[in-house]
Formats: C-alpha cells, sequence, structure tokens
C-alpha cells in the first residue's frame, strides 16, 4: 500500500540449505516422505525465528479479529500488540475493512409505563451484560461478544468506524457511549440539549472526523411528542468542534417509525412513514430534503440500507388490483438523489419460500458493502443474505448463541451474568453493519476531550 512504506527487506541467514524437490514415484506422484522432508525443512526454526519483527507486525494486521486473538495466545509479544501504539497505527493503516454485521436481541417498546415496570422489577435482578451477535459473511459464520462496561438502560443503535454508539433509554436528554467491544472500551459523549423519548440517531466516523445527528421525538411535555428538530454533534482533525451546537428544523408531518439512520456520501437517510418516502439530511448543509419512494402505494416493510456506497432501498410490492406478481425488490438511489432504478428482484421460486416463513409479519433490512441482510420479525432462526457481487440469496445459518448461556467471546470481558433486558432465547434481532477494529481512527480526537465517565444511575 502506498500509504505504508518500508525499505527492502534483506535476509541473512548464517545457513545455507538447499531447496528440496519432491521425487516420484513409478506413478509420476511425489513421495510422501519427500514432501514431509520438504515441509521440515521449510518450517526451520532457524529460518522463521528470524523474520524481522515489522514482516511479522503486518501479517498479523491482516488477520481478522478471531484469527488475532487466538494469535495472544503464542507468546507474550503477541498477547501485548493490542497496547502497542506502533501496532495499532500500522493496524489503521493496512488491515481490510471488513463488511460485517452485529445484532442484538430486540427490546420490548420503550415507554416511562415500561421503564417504571423494568426498574420497580430489577431492582434485585444483579448486573446484567448486554450481549451481541457478529456474523461474517464471508463464511456464514457466527461469533458472540459481551459488552459488560455498557451500563443498564442503554440500547444499541448505531455504528461505524469499528465503534457501535449506545444511547440512554430514559425519557430526556440523551447520553451516548460509543463503544469498542473489541478492546473493551467506552467513550462518552456530552449529552444532548433537547429532551427526547426515542430519537432516530446517526453515525458516520471517518479518519478524520465524526459526525452523529440525533432527530425527532421532541418532548413537548412529559406526556406528548413531537418531530421538530435535529441535533448535530462534530469533531474533525482540523480542530473544529460543534457540540450539539446545530439544529435543524425536520420536514413537516415527518415520522421515524424505524428509528434508523443510513449514511452515504455526506448524507444521513431514513425511511418516512404514511405515506412512505425517503428523507435526506445533508451533514454539510445542516438541511433536510425529501425523496419519493419508487412504488411507493404497494410498499411493504419498506428499508433503506447501504450497499457498496449507495443508498438502497429494500422493500416487498404487492400490487393486488394488477396482473403482478408479488415480490421482494431492491432499488438503487441514483446520483442524482431524486430518481430510483430496481437492481434486483428475488427469484419468484424463493419469494414464495419466503413469503410463507414470513407469514406478513414483516421483515427488517440492514446492509454493509456488498451483502443485505433480511431478517424475518419475530423468527430470528430465518434470514436471507444477498450478494451484490455474486447476484446470489443464500439462508443464513440461524445464530447458535441465541437461548443459552455459553460464552464464546474473543473479545471485551466476560457475559457470565447475561440476562433480561433483552430477553432470554430466540426473540427478534435488530442490527446494523459493522467493521470489527482493533482501534478507531477517531479515538485521539475523543481523547481531547477529556470527559469524565458519568454516572448513569
Amino acid at each position: 500500500m502506498e500509504a505504508f512504506h518500508h525499505p527492502p527487506i534483506s535476509f541473512h541467514f548464517p545457513y545455507a540449505f538447499p531447496i528440496p524437490t519432491p521425487t516420484t514415484n513409478f506413478l509420476g506422484t511425489p513421495n510422501s516422505s519427500s514432501i514431509n522432508g520438504m515441509i521440515n525443512t521449510w518450517m526451520d526454526s532457524r529460518i522463521w525465528s528470524r523474520l524481522p519483527h515489522r514482516l511479522i507486525d503486518r501479517i498479523i494486521a491482516f488477520l481478522p479479529p478471531s484469527a488475532f486473538f487466538r494469535a495472544r495466545a503464542v507468546c507474550k509479544r503477541f498477547y501485548g500488540l493490542i497496547y502497542s501504539t506502533h501496532f495499532l497505527e500500522l493496524y489503521l493503516q493496512v488491515s481490510p475493512k471488513r463488511n460485517w454485521f452485529i445484532f442484538f436481541k430486540q427490546k420490548v417498546p420503550r415507554n416511562n409505563i415500561y421503564k417504571n415496570m423494568m426498574n420497580s422489577s430489577s431492582t434485585n435482578s444483579g448486573i446484567c451484560s448486554v450481549e451481541g451477535y457478529l456474523f461474517d459473511p464471508d463464511n456464514l459464520s457466527w461469533y458472540r461478544l459481551s459488552f459488560a462496561l455498557i451500563p443498564q438502560g442503554f440500547s444499541p443503535v448505531s455504528s461505524s468506524g469499528g465503534l457501535i454508539c449506545f444511547v440512554s433509554d430514559e425519557a430526556g436528554s440523551k447520553n451516548i457511549l460509543l463503544c469498542n467491544p473489541l478492546v473493551g472500551s467506552i467513550i462518552p459523549l456530552p449529552p444532548t440539549l433537547r429532551p427526547r423519548l426515542v430519537p432516530s440517531i446517526g453515525l458516520t466516523i471517518t479518519n478524520t472526523s465524526i459526525d452523529l445527528a440525533v432527530a425527532g421525538d421532541d418532548l413537548i411535555s412529559p406526556y406528548a411528542v413531537k418531530n421538530l428538530t435535529t441535533e448535530s454533534f462534530h469533531i474533525d482533525g482540523n480542530g473544529f468542534y460543534s457540540i450539539w451546537g446545530t439544529t435543524s428544523s425536520l420536514p413537516r408531518l415527518c415520522s421515524f417509525e424505524s428509528g434508523k439512520m443510513v449514511h452515504v456520501q455526506g448524507r444521513f437517510y431514513c425511511m418516512n412513514f404514511s405515506p412512505f418516502s425517503v428523507l435526506s439530511y445533508d451533514i454539510g448543509t445542516n438541511n433536510w430534503c425529501k425523496i419519493q419512494a419508487p412504488m411507493r402505494r404497494f410498499l411493504r416493510s419498506p428499508s433503506l440500507v447501504e450497499g457498496n456506497g449507495k443508498v438502497v432501498l429494500v422493500a416487498a410490492v404487492e400490487k393486488s388490483k394488477l396482473n403482478v406478481p408479488r415480490s421482494l425488490r431492491l432499488w438503487v438511489l441514483q446520483d442524482c438523489g431524486t430518481m430510483w432504478l430496481e437492481i434486483e428482484r428475488m427469484p419468484q421460486q424463493l419469494y414464495v419460500q419466503f413469503a410463507e416463513v414470513e407469514n406478513g409479519q414483516g421483515f427488517n433490512c440492514v446492509g454493509h458493502g456488498e451483502y443485505v441482510v433480511i431478517m424475518i420479525k419475530n423468527n430470528s432462526d430465518k434470514a436471507l443474505l444477498f450478494d451484490f457481487c455474486k447476484k446470489r440469496w443464500i439462508w443464513i445459518p440461524p445464530c447458535p448463541f441465541l437461548g443459552n448461556n455459553i460464552n464464546l467471546d474473543y473479545g471485551g470481558g466476560s457475559s457470565n451474568n447475561y440476562c433480561g433486558e433483552f430477553g432470554v432465547g430466540g426473540g427478534e434481532l435488530h442490527g446494523f453493519g459493522y467493521d470489527p477494529r482493533l482501534a478507531a481512527p477517531i479515538g485521539a480526537l475523543l481523547d481531547q476531550l477529556t470527559l469524565p465517565f458519568q454516572s448513569f444511575n
């Protein structure tokens, strides 16, 4: 990579080893004894023990998280790499982006009545830790992560740059935590200025900046909310800070039922309901605009996702009065910002299977890079994965960690006390794209805030 330069590496070995060539038998195939001898020679510790540390570190930086944490058991030096500033700087430069996903058990609807019930019923329930379920779409494998340091009363709402954003459930000014579950770190942000109930939250983190937008559900009285304003949080490497100092008005008659925002090319996008449309928030100009959704009169369970740097709308289409079969379709927002292009339609035979399982309950979608995951509501065992590049639909294997307490996490602490707020066993999953990283590129920027960790009791 151009961003990482080293002088040429030369190897000086005090021994001369002949390069072995395997001998063959009368069938023309190599003898096993010859192959074993060749392997033993090339695995000679006198060679591999002399590899420069910077080359070994570069190789380790390319490992996926699960392999990295297994490698930490090899020796003390590997174990300490996660604390090495030099290695983490190298890691941020060369580690490949991974289009993974993280899912959480869906909480029951959050309102003041439920909150009071939870407070009274969980007083003596002990400490409950939050769990996340990490999904690798390349290998169709699941991992479990624990968030033992997250206080009770916080919910995951977004992710970017290897950090997961948690927001307080209690009505009022929102406390926000940025957590890296791989290393068990938590960064608290200043609370929002306006009191809200369950706002929509968008997060985007780059190598030099962080932007947060908190929109809607303004508390206009202890018993009423209305979608009125947006607050934004910005820090960048040039020293510009805007700590909830920028507000903007929302479009009239907007409805954020999904509570999700998708970031693409300097804008946050979210679904607007009744009727269906798409709302777009320009971070730079601090303005909202409304985009008409395709086939809006015939959509069911629409979701906005990010796909290969584009805004993608996923929805079921049901045109009962026309001679068009029901289907699940994907549209991409064109560069003009107002027109949609249909790019994919679920094969009809697969849609029949999907509709039978879904049974009209609805579904949620989340995208990341070249993948889209479609999760059926009230059924965590059934989900579909669509690969944009291969144009392939796959049923995802069920998450093996739902409904049991086996601790198989590879970072961030222990989850032995997992319980209650997210339910036990089964349940509906919700999530977002997640790039698991050992370090966040904007960690130093956030450290400059020098915020003391607050008590959230």
